[in-house]
């Protein structure tokens, strides 16, 4: 670990150059300062339907809300714009109450013509390429109006969690309602929405490549409705710190109060600097588990990497304790199945390891190589395995956006050049890692979190590797999923299981065994190996603001550039 003195000697200098010009209208106590870990690209650009616009910046964590909120801790979908979410008895028609009483933040009420409008708009628009929008198309067949607070949705086919998935904050944010009083008439693929609004508590100040500004709005409709209290915060700041070093010289300073994951030694010098700063867990390991497990995602129309031997042998090259002992200082734990180790999905989990389909936290170099060689490589002098003259080459494309990627990257690397294979990186900032790379099975190796989505239930990490959502290279993979383009006889055998468990009720007491079923053509043929659990030690600042989200005050998760960020800010107060 570097020595507390080297990583945190912030002189006023080094400080200044990361302390943005917001202004003094608003004193610092008034004010949270959040962790944004990226670079604003068009700070004049909300539209968060097209590629490379973002709205982690603030934009869904204070401005627009959602209809509903997955609470981590309980389980239970809470109701937020959305007040209940009813399927009828097949599962094929939701119907959808509305809050009364919420408005936009220029006084215009917030109804069904708002949702059956954006619904549309990403029904009838290809060009609208987000994620949600993509599951939004491929899921609802028609959607109507009922009265001002009542909406139905009819969907292409049965779907027991299609509120959760579209409208519930599952993972990372949901389809959010525009203002059809502002987007109508618009061309919705290039309309930029600047200045922005929502319905939530705060509106936008003012915004750099580096930084967003929010303010409070006193006439947010939840204080004015009784729905919740107006928040304390008068101001809020999402500040992009620019790395772990420096987030570390921000947050130990009192410069920024909600910072974006470090590593463990970044995390105890500056804590040991500041004692006022806390995690999830009051210690060891610390960090917070997010549901979106890390893996190594193929494509599998690339040679080699489209026989699934060789996929199998880089497999057993891996050493996933290592990567959780050097990449992660042991703050998260080797992947055992391609699930989230949440206590919910412990059931299906050990089912297949039962089956003997799990993974091994430690490596079997030699059996990896035998795959290797059985394919007709020959290593050459210099310990790199070749055929017909050609090295054996395994590019990994790496999101450098966080260190924590990075850092698991350079480890798997090493321990693939070490068994022969000439692995190299290939680091792509954020938007043209989900922009182009990804969906567009740019790529022939990945570090990604793709199968992320299952929580209590398997379906939702399962559902995203079926032969339905197989795309041709160069067209976007509907909703990032199936981005490798598995598509084989394995995978018809798998879809059909999997596809079955789509229509069943969550808690149906047959999904154990065919999780096992399906698994088993998966575990065959591997088109992404798991590696670890996500390990995100999210360091919160407790000099100005208490209430943060931890194991013990565990009213939700702590990750704070999810939409869900609306809990964290409603309960936040002055510490002094």
């Amino acid at each position: 670990m570097r020595t507390t003195k080297t990583l945190l000697a912030v002189s006023a200098a080094a400080l200044m150059a990361f302390t943005p010009a917001w202004g003094q209208s608003v004193a610092r106590e008034d004010t949270v300062i959040f962790d944004l870990d990226r670079t604003i690209k068009d700070p004049e650009n909300f539209n968060w339907f097209t590629p490379g616009t973002k709205r982690l910046h603030g934009a869904h964590q204070a401005m627009w809300e959602p209809l509903f909120i997955l609470n981590y801790e309980t389980g239970e979908m809470e109701p937020w714009l959305g007040t209940a979410f009813e399927p009828n008895a097949s599962h094929d028609e939701w119907t959808l109450s509305i809050r009364d009483g919420v408005k936009w933040s220029d006084g215009e009420v917030f109804d069904a013509d708002d949702v059956v409008f954006t619904v549309n708009m990403a029904l009838g628009n290809e060009d609208l390429s987000s994620r949600e929008a993509a599951t939004v198309r491929a899921q609802v067949a028609s959607v109507e109006k009922i009265d001002d607070l009542t909406v139905k949705f009819m969907l292409k086919s049965s779907n027991p969690r299609f509120a959760v998935e579209n409208f519930g904050v599952r993972i990372f944010g949901s389809m959010l309602i525009m203002p059809e009083h502002i987007w109508n008439g618009q061309d919705a693929a290039t309309f930029a929405f600047y200045p922005p609004i929502g319905t939530g508590p705060y509106k936008y100040a003012s915004g750099a490549t580096n930084r967003m500004i929010w303010d409070r709005d006193d006439n947010y409709w939840g204080a004015a409705t009784g729905f919740t209290d107006l928040p304390e915060p008068l101001r809020l700041i999402w500040l992009e710190s620019g790395g772990e070093e420096s987030r570390a010289q921000l947050m130990a300073a009192n410069q920024m109060d909600a910072a974006q994951t470090v590593t463990l030694g970044t995390f105890e010098a500056m804590q040991f600097q500041n004692p006022n700063i806390i995690a999830w867990k009051s210690g060891m390991p610390f960090a917070w588990s997010d549901p979106c497990a890390r893996q190594i995602e193929f494509n599998t129309t690339v040679a080699p990497w489209d026989d699934a031997n060789m996929r199998q042998a880089v497999n057993h090259i891996i050493d996933r304790s290592q990567i959780v002992n050097v990449a992660y200082e042991g703050t998260t734990e080797a992947s055992r199945s391609i699930f989230v180790q949440y206590g919910g999905m412990e059931k299906f989990i050990s089912a297949v390891e039962d089956a003997g389909y799990g993974f091994s936290a430690s490596a079997d170099v030699a059996a990896g190589q035998a795959l290797i060689e059985a394919a007709g490589y020959a290593k050459g002098a210099d310990g790199i395995y070749e055929k017909d003259g050609q090295d054996l080459v395994a590019n990994v494309t790496v999101n450098t956006a966080s260190t924590e990627l990075t850092r698991a990257v350079d480890v798997i690397l090493e321990q693939l050049n070490r068994a022969g294979i000439a692995a190299k990186p290939v680091p792509v900032e954020n938007g043209v890692f989900w922009g182009t790379a990804l969906p567009l099975g740019e790529y022939e190796l990945a570090y990604t979190w793709l199968s992320c989505g299952s929580i209590n239930e398997p379906w939702a990490s399962m559902g995203r590797y079926t032969a339905k959502d197989v795309a041709p290279i160069g067209e976007r993979a509907p909703g990032f999923n199936n981005t490798g383009r598995w598509n084989t006889a394995a995978t018809a055998a798998y879809s059909e299981i999997v596809d079955q468990m789509g229509g069943m009720s969550v808690g149906d007491p047959a999904i154990e065994g065919m999780v096992v079923d399906a698994y088993k053509y998966y575990r065959e043929e591997v088109p992404f190996l798991p590696m670890v659990q996500a390990s995100k030690l999210l360091p919160f600042n407790t000099t100005y603001w208490s209430g943060w989200p931890t194991q013990e005050n565990n009213y939700n998760h702590p990750a704070h550039w999810w939409g869900h960020t609306h809990q964290i800010i409603h309960n936040l107060t002055k510490s002094n």
